[in-house]
């Protein structure tokens, strides 16, 4: 048995090593309850309902309420059209996961893809739609399933700040995260699918659980974790950093929990 005031001096001695790691590990790890949103990238709202007065310049150049086209699953995804970098491998990437799914577009589901650049024009956006049906092989079906969009600055504002779409002016351009967003048929966010390429798998279970309005975790939350978006390059980096916080806080309740109950040694 060990004796109380050999426990209570190992229960200090473990406190105090636990206080010396954890500023480290506190500056590397941002809990769910702080208010610390990134300045790029994707914070998720789920279970929240897209706004009711959020416009949109459709592709005959009407202008449609955005809640007012979400009767099915469907999938928002903000670009803008002229961009030099990662919007041309995400519409790719949708492109080819809606060709290889079972699931009829237009029918199941719908997928909204809208500017983010309030100068861009909807001429562009049927250009850039014309150029993605091109890649792919059900090009009626997908036509009838994927819709272009402009806005204006104040709507695109609404959007993105309901969908947690967190992006920032860079000149001319804009650094950004690659990211989707699932919404129920009642408009309510169920889903983030992040990345430029998503498995036909989880695209379709995204779609299935929206459609049920079920919302779920991103899968790849602990990519997220271990990854960071590096906005200047336009990829996704190891954070050595919060990985190492991570090891070192494991390693320091090992430590505590050792001293604590190790076996008293006979004499």
């Amino acid at each position: 048995m060990i004796g109380t005031k050999q426990l209570n001096t190992k229960l200090i001695t473990g406190f105090f090593l636990f206080l010396l790691i954890l500023p480290a590990f506190a500056q590397n790890v941002t809990f769910d309850g702080q208010n610390n949103d990134p300045e790029i990238g994707i914070v998720e709202h789920l279970d929240e309902f897209i706004p009711t007065d959020i416009y949109l310049l459709d592709e005959d150049s009407q202008k449609v309420v955005l809640t007012d086209l979400i009767d099915k699953p469907t999938v928002i995804n903000f670009v803008y059209y002229r961009c030099p970098g990662i919007c041309s491998p995400l519409m790719e990437g949708l492109a080819e996961v809606m060709d290889k799914s079972d699931l009829v577009p237009g029918v199941d589901y719908q997928v909204l893809t809208i500017s983010f650049d309030p100068t861009e024009t909807i001429d562009l956006a049927i250009r850039k739609k014309t150029n993605y049906l091109n890649l792919v092989t059900k090009k009626e079906q997908i036509a009838k399933g994927w819709h272009f969009f402009v806005a204006d600055s104040a709507s695109i504002a609404k959007a993105t700040n309901a969908t947690g779409f967190k992006y920032k002016r860079q000149g001319n351009d804009f650094l950004h995260a690659a990211s989707v967003t699932v919404v129920s048929p009642k408009g309510k966010i169920t889903r983030y699918l992040n990345g430029l390429y998503f498995l036909p798998f989880e695209f379709k279970m995204a779609i299935v659980e929206a459609n049920k309005g079920q919302s779920a975790p991103t899968i790849n939350k602990i990519l997220q974790f271990c990854y960071s978006y590096d906005p200047v390059g336009q990829t996704y980096v190891l954070n050595v950093t919060k990985i190492a916080g991570t090891l070192i806080l494991f390693i320091a309740l090992l430590i505590f929990l050792y001293l604590i109950f190790k076996p008293k040694k006979k004499k």
